[in-house]
């Protein structure tokens, strides 16, 4: 009985530790090759204003279009009781501020976390004739989000972003490693949302 309680411990070691491990490994990977969209993960917005969070994503995702990395960009996610803006149309019109043109963003108004938020861009690409994406999220998300964005039938890569709250301390860096490990294997296990929008830092 006690070698059984010691293997199970040592084998829940190992993949919890393995998935920390490829979280942290994804997380550095910075891939520019060409898509047909860069895709940003939706984040908090304040009556249409990104947080910071969603500020750096966004910047990110321009930086991207300037280098010709993708033709256009999908700004996703919903929006909670009382908002006035989704956080796509706060995106959109934020990257348009910047100087995107307003017809190489495509705002996708729907989901209230990663899957959902996924699956409707998945959707929406489809749907144009569209299969590649670079996704743009914070480092520890990119696994996740490239993981889903995959089994939705999306050829997927990731370009983070490097700046922002989520990335400022080691303090930040290992709760989001620790948080991305735990939902990560959720995802796996079950294919179902962790029901929880990926928000540290917001």
């Amino acid at each position: 009985m006690r070698r059984l309680i010691l293997g199970a411990v040592l084998i829940a070691l190992v993949l919890v530790g393995g998935t920390a491990f490829r979280v942290w490994q994804v997380a550095r990977i910075d891939d520019y090759a060409k898509a047909d969209a860069i895709v940003v993960l939706g984040a908090a917005q304040y009556s249409g204003t990104p947080s910071t969070v969603f500020e750096a994503r966004l910047d990110q995702a321009y930086h991207l279009f300037q280098a010709g990395v993708a033709p256009r960009v999908i700004t996703v996610g919903g929006k909670q009781d009382g908002d006035l803006y989704t956080e796509a149309a706060s995106g959109k019109n934020y990257l348009e501020a910047r100087g995107i043109p307003a017809d190489k963003i495509l705002a996708v108004e729907t989901g209230s976390d990663t899957l959902r938020s996924i699956e409707a861009v998945a959707t929406a690409m489809i749907a144009r004739d569209m299969s590649s994406a670079v996704l743009v999220s914070d480092p520890w998300h990119s696994l996740r989000t490239r993981t889903m964005a995959r089994d939705a039938g999306l050829d997927a890569w990731t370009a983070p972003t490097r700046t922002g709250p989520a990335v400022y301390t080691r303090e930040s860096q290992a709760h989001g490693i620790l948080r991305e490990t735990g939902a990560l294997l959720w995802y796996q296990l079950t294919h179902f949302s962790s029901d929880f929008k990926y928000s540290a830092g917001q």
